[in-house]
């Protein structure tokens, strides 16, 4: 997994709430379990007319923000069915952090699985930062991990929470499998017990 330390982009604006699973990747696209290739599938039915055009209203399909990093969404993201297809969309877009007032339990484990950093604000912070992603390619924010902050392009700055065990993970590049083979020498010492007993 690719440790996230700092970032710098402009963020996205994405102010709607309640955006559940089935928003963020549609469940016709369930049925690979590649963690690559979904990027183009994300937001589908808001990012693509009937025809399967781009909507030019929607906001990852406008100039300023086509490369962004970081999205700036409404309160409960990611609600709904617990589907890690939701973060792996996001991950192959390119999104590695979103912002809101809240996610829901099962989506906001799955970031942190798959190397997103989800960054729960205030409301009055998360009006600063849509004003901040509203002015588009004019203005870029910085997170940093390590400090637990975001800075705007005028120089303010946000803090915000973490778990010092996810945050380890996240700088570390850590997913479930790296966790295990941190302990590796103490695995490959335990089975070499093993071998030495007679059992029974």
């Amino acid at each position: 997994m690719q440790p996230f330390t700092t970032l710098t982009s402009t963020p996205a604006p994405l102010k709607v709430i309640n955006v559940d699973t089935d928003m963020i990747i549609p469940k016709q696209y369930l049925k690979t379990i590649k963690r690559t290739g979904l990027g183009t599938a994300l937001f589908s039915e808001m990012r693509y007319k009937e025809d399967g055009s781009e909507n030019p209203d929607f906001v990852l399909n406008q100039p300023a923000y086509r490369k962004s990093e970081i999205l700036v969404a409404g309160d409960n993201f990611g609600c709904g069915s617990s589907r890690e297809h939701a973060p792996w969309a996001l991950l192959d877009f390119g999104i590695r952090c979103v912002i809101s007032t809240s996610f829901a339990d099962i989506f906001y484990n799955n970031c942190f699985k798959n190397g997103i950093l989800p960054i729960k604000v205030s409301q009055e912070d998360l009006d600063k930062l849509f004003d901040d992603a509203d002015r588009g390619s004019n203005a870029t924010l910085t997170i940093d991990l390590e400090s637990q902050t975001i800075k705007g392009p005028d120089g303010g700055t946000v803090t915000f929470e973490i778990d010092p065990f996810r945050k380890h993970c996240l700088l570390n590049g850590l997913d479930d499998i790296g966790l295990t083979m941190e302990k590796a020498p103490k695995i490959e010492a335990y089975e070499e017990k093993l071998k030495g007993r007679a059992w029974a």
